[in-house]
């Protein structure tokens, strides 16, 4: 005869809980931050594990020009300036529960969602 314990087969049961990181990234920090506050009050609400956001440093990406095509006339210079702001999200949950979080992410505000053991 052999014996079952519940525990165990209760631990069979439950959904695997996965590490899945949010990274959020964009270039206005106001849609930046709406999108991540709204992202972590949902995560919150359907009671998950969150870490974050976790406020990567800003990536500045310069481009100077000369203002003249032709090279006459006096050396005056354009700079042209990008920055670019990074979010990240930790959150513990198992898979089928995180597809159930449903946010309006805003214009200009890349998503990417890495899935780990």
């Amino acid at each position: 005869m052999s014996f079952q314990d519940p525990k165990k087969t209760s631990a069979l049961d439950q959904p695997k809980i996965h590490k899945i990181r949010i990274t959020l990234t964009s270039r206005k920090v106001g849609a930046l931050e709406k999108v991540c506050g709204e992202l972590i009050d949902r995560a919150k609400s359907k009671e998950l594990r969150v870490k974050g956001p976790v406020r990567m440093p800003t990536k500045n990406l310069k481009v100077s020009t000369r203002k003249t095509p032709c090279g006459e006339g006096s050396k005056t210079w354009d700079l042209y300036e990008m920055r670019i702001h990074k979010r990240l999200i930790d959150l513990n949950a198992p898979t089928e529960v995180v597809k159930q979080i449903i946010i309006n992410i805003e214009a200009g505000v890349e998503v990417e969602v890495t899935i780990a053991a």
